[in-house]
Parts: C-alpha cells; structure tokens; sequence
C-alpha cells in the first residue's frame, strides 16, 4: 500500500512539473523577444542565433538551478555578474608578453628580448582591450587578402619603408596589398611559379608551410591559391604591425622569432619551410637555427631561402657587403645543410632549395655525422632551450615515404597514429572522433548558420585535440589556427599536422602570441575544465575577448557547472551569450555557450543592460 501511495504522488508532482516548464518557456519566450529590441552592432549577430534557438534554451537554464552552485537565479547566479571596465585607449593593440617596454629589460643576444615575456599575476590587465575608432569588419575573403580598412591598423610606416618593394600602399580608407615582398616585388605568384618548378606545390604533396619572417605575409596569401596554408611568422619589431596586417587580411601567422627557445609547433609538422630575406642568421650558433628548422620538417620536406647570401656574385654591391663575408655565409649554410643531410636540390637564380631525407638510410655513410639529440617527448618544446643537435627520424618511415597528398590525407589515418606513435589513440578512436566532431559541427551550424557562410575567416580552435573540428570545416573560405594546451593529457598536435593543418602550443594561463581582434571565431571544447586548477577563468576569458573581433563568436564546450559559471562571467564581459543542450538532449550534463562580443570602441562602452555610454580616457 505504501508503495502505491508513493507512485501517485510522484505522478501528481511530474504533471506540476511540466505545467511549471510549460510556463517558463512561454515566459521566456515572451523575455527574450522583448530583450532582442535592444541595440547595437554586436546584437544583429546575436540576434539571429537567437531566432535559430529553440526552447531546449529554456531547458538549460531550468538545468542549471539543480546544477550550480548555490544558484538561484535562471542566469546561474545569485548577484549581478562583475562588470570589466574598459582598458585605457593606449592598449588598443596591447600584446601582454611582446610587450615593447617590458621587452627592452631582456638581454639582446640572439633575439632573446623580441621572444615571449609574459606579465606577472599582479600585473595582467583586468579590462576589455577596445577597438580603435572607426573599427570596421574585414573584407570577406578574397578581397581582404588585397585590402585592409586603415583604421583597423591606422600604421603606415611600412608604406614609406617598403614603397619599391610593393608591400602595402595607402589608398584613402584602406591599405591595398598589391602582393609584393623584398625577394618578389614583381609579385607572390610569379615567385611561387619559380618555387613550383623545384617543389611539387601543384599536386598537393605540399600542403603545410612554415614562413619565417613574413613581413606582411603575402606568401600565405598568394599560396592559398594553391591549396597550400601557411604558419607566418615574424617578430614584433621596427616593421610595425606585420603580423597584425598579415592576420587582418585573413592570413594565419603568429608574432614570434627565431632566438634561443624551441618554436612552438610540433616536431616534423611542416610540408616546407621557408625564409625570404629573413634576416636570420643561419650559418652562425653552430647551425642552430637550420637544425630547429630540420626539426619541424616532415622526412621528405623543403627547404627555400632566397635573399642573402644566395646569389651574392650578382647582387654584393647592391647588399654592400664584402663578396668575402656573403661567401663565408653561403658556405657556413651548404655546410650545415650537408651535415643535417639535406639534398640541395637547385639555385634558381635568388632562391636555393634543400630537401629533407625521407629516412635516414643515406645519411648512415656519410663522413662526418650530426650530434643526435636525446630521445626525449617530442611535443616538449614550450620554453625550452634549442640545442645544437639534430632531432632523430622516426623509428618507422614509411608512412612519409608513402606520404599523401591534400586533401586525402585531412581524414586518411595520419602516420602517428598508424604507427602507434601516440599513447592512448587507436585508428578506432581516430575514426570515431572524426564520426563526433561532424555531428557537433552540424549542431553548431543549426545554432549560428553564419559558421560556413564566409563571415568568420580566422577561426582558433583553444583545445584541438585531433583536429577534427576543424577537418569537419575544411574550405576555402576560411582556415583554423589548432592550438594545443601545453598541459593536455594526450599531446596531439603531430596528429594534426599529419592531416595537413596547422597548429601550435600553448598555455592558456598566459596571451597567445598575437594581436587583439585577429579571430572571428573561437571555438573552446573543455578548456575550463582542463584549466579549472590551474588559473582563473575571468583570465582566459579576458584573453579571449582581446584576440576576438567585434561581432565575433564564441562556442564554449563543457560541463553545465562550468558553463554556469562561464556565463555569468561573461555577462559582465558586453557579450551576448545563449546556452544550448547537447545534440544527444537536455539529460547529457555537457552543454554548449554560443556568444558573440558586442561591437564598441575606444570612447564608449556598453553597459551590461545593454545602454551605450561615452567614456574618457
């Protein structure tokens, strides 16, 4: 009897239970309409993923008064979400760990002081970098390869330095890029056409490249034709901006430098590397910078330098350099080049192209032979010292003797894999994530159709893992930077460069190596949780508005405690955010933010209740 008792009354409290959802829904409904009259040019973006949202919305707030902590609000929070304040007009372009003041107290030798120097805790910015006045969205891709709108990056020195050499011209509003660089004023594509004589860009084989000293990189730019992607990078130095240019016209590259710590890219992560008057020195510190090159060179990659000293016979007088010093140079090079075992394969008047060895057969005869380095993790390279000694091939090379070309190789199983290189990653799992990330992709894309539409070009995906989402968005309209966590349980992002994408690691307790507003969208699947004992949320999230655009997006994965928390973080951050169940539905604990960040400027502000208001600074 007593359990007949109990059975109706749970029956009675489910009904009151779904006459309670019922009428949240409709309330909210009736909310969120009113609440979408607001302005702002943030809120036609933010608008439109909220027509899309259904009331699986609803659900998840309901969710997450039985799931957070303490709650008692619908919006995860029993108070009024912190509001950031805006930083001083002198952070537009801040960069926390190039900075160029703090840069100037480190030792000059080997580019030591241009490397990453990060702020203190006590010293991290606890504002919003604003945008600077007039800031307009980019060109849609490709004309933002071509033109840059001025004010987002209102500095013009680089006209006046590099006039002859066709870098940037400044035209009215906009800066124009006719394609030109220091080695290839006559254009990107006529120089490419001379590399493709030597280097098989045309069929695919090459697929990832590594610019170093890019300039404004309009090599990436123009290899893109190509169906090649490119990892440009270049110190913040006297070339003011470079990076930021290159990245405003929807170019991967990162700020960063070849001085005594290791690249951040994963070990044989490159198709081809490349320097075009650089102005590294790579004949000197016992070829140290030719052996970090080799080590993040495939087996069977290239490697191109034109500019100094090739062809010094000819251009000496133009360089005023002794024809003695500019030999010495060329020979140092041949020499180390001989000693890593690489095939020099032609001198095209100003460039000269090495090859990798595909294994290290040939090398075993030869007379002098390199210093071997250690075995040790491959992916152990953040912060670490380079060494003056060559990094091993792999125990088995015949997966990149049998390399594929792109696109097959996006989802063929990736050599690491194959080979059983990778602790903890089966071909099965390989197989299934790929099966995963193309059913949340469809998900994402029923939530913010704007996701393939050619509106965000720079997208960063915070937390990689094998790269499939961004093997699920593979198109010309757009590229992802892949980044790894440094303190990942599994390091994949060999994994990824197999597949022909591009990646990097890093830590993120500290600013990534780029300029604020360089991602349209930026994609985190799990980061908080990763990081949830090892810095504070409010400080990744902070970083995470710098490097976004006005009006970009955010798609935050995770558990609904974490997502909770996130949000009301993020109320006080002038963004939009809506959460959204699982694809499996409302019972699966993960769930997913999707936001976009309000457009304001230097001089105002928008306030959390959405009132915009000018500010002095």
């Amino acid at each position: 009897m007593a359990i007949k008792g109990n059975s109706g009354e749970l029956k009675s409290r489910s009904s009151a239970s779904i006459f309670i959802v019922i009428g949240l829904c409709c309330f909210f409904y009736i909310l969120g309409a009113w609440q979408r009259s607001s302005f702002g040019k943030g809120d036609k973006i933010a608008s439109a993923i909220t027509k899309q949202t259904d009331c699986s919305v609803i659900s998840n707030l309901n969710y997450e008064t039985h799931h957070g902590d303490d709650v008692v609000t619908a919006d995860g929070s029993d108070k009024a979400a912190k509001e950031f304040p805006s930083c001083h007009a002198k952070y537009v372009d801040y960069t926390p760990c190039q900075d160029q003041m703090r840069a100037m107290r480190f030792p000059r030798d080997n580019m030591i002081y241009r490397e990453r120097h990060c702020p203190p805790e006590d010293e991290k910015l606890q504002c919003l970098i604003p945008a600077p006045k007039g800031y307009a969205t980019p060109f849609p891709w490709p004309q933002s390869r071509d033109y840059v709108p001025f004010a987002n990056a209102p500095y013009k020195s680089l006209t006046v330095e590099k006039a002859v050499q066709n870098w940037i011209q400044y035209e009215g509003n906009v800066f124009r890029f006719p394609g030109g660089g220091t080695q290839f004023p006559q254009g990107a594509d006529t120089y490419i056409n001379q590399l493709a004589s030597a280097i098989p860009i045309d069929n695919g084989m090459v697929r990832t490249a590594l610019d170093t000293g890019c300039g404004v990189a309009s090599l990436g730019a123009y290899l893109f034709k190509k169906n090649v992607i490119t990892m440009s990078f270049a110190p913040r130095d006297s070339h003011e901006a470079q990076v930021q240019f290159a990245l405003e016209r929807g170019v991967p590259a990162v700020i960063g430098v070849l001085g005594s710590i290791k690249m951040p890219f994963a070990t044989r992560a490159f198709d081809m590397a490349h320097c075009s008057r650089c102005l590294i020195p790579w004949g000197e510190n016992d070829g140290l910078y030719m052996m970090e090159v080799d080590r993040v060179l495939r087996p069977g990659g290239y490697w191109v330098l034109s500019g100094p000293p090739i062809n010094w016979r000819t251009y000496f007088g133009a360089w005023k350099r002794p024809k003695e010093d500019l030999e010495e140079e060329q020979r140092k090079i041949e020499e180390i080049a001989r000693l890593l075992c690489w095939e020099k394969l032609d001198e095209l008047g100003d460039i000269a192209v090495w090859k990798k060895r595909t294994n290290y057969d040939l090398c075993r005869q030869q007379d002098i032979k390199p210093n071997l380095c250690e075995p040790s993790y491959p992916g152990d390279v953040w912060y670490k010292k380079m060494e003056a000694c060559v990094t091993p091939y792999p125990k088995s090379t015949n997966s990149y003797e049998e390399w594929k070309p792109f696109p097959d190789r996006l989802n063929a199983i990736p050599p690491r894999i194959s080979s059983g290189s990778v602790p903890g990653v089966s071909v099965d799992m390989y197989q299934e994530d790929i099966q995963i990330w193309e059913k949340h992709l469809k998900s994402y894309k029923s939530i913010n159709n704007l996701i393939d539409s050619g509106r965000f070009r720079n997208i960063m995906d915070m937390n990689a893992g094998l790269g499939s989402f961004a093997a699920a968005l593979d198109s010309p309209k757009l590229w992802v930077m892949n980044v790894m966590p440094t303190i990942a349980e599994k390091d994949t992002l060999g994994v990824i460069s197999d597949r022909g994408l591009i990646g990097i690691y890093h830590d993120w307790c500290e600013a990534f190596s780029t300029y604020p507003r360089t991602y349209d969208l930026i994609h985190a699947d799990g980061i908080f949780s990763l990081y949830k004992d090892k810095c504070r949320a409010e400080d990744i999230l902070l970083e995470m508005d710098r490097i976004l655009r006005p009006e970009g997006s955010v798609i935050i994965r995770d558990n609904v405690n974490v997502l909770i928390k996130v949000k009301k973080i993020v109320g006080g951050m002038r963004w939009d955010a809506r959460m959204v169940d699982h694809e499996d539905g409302p019972l699966v604990s993960e769930k997913v933010l999707f936001a976009v960040k309000k457009y304001w400027v230097v001089g105002d502000i928008i306030t959390a209740n959405n009132k915009k208001k000018k500010v002095k600074n």
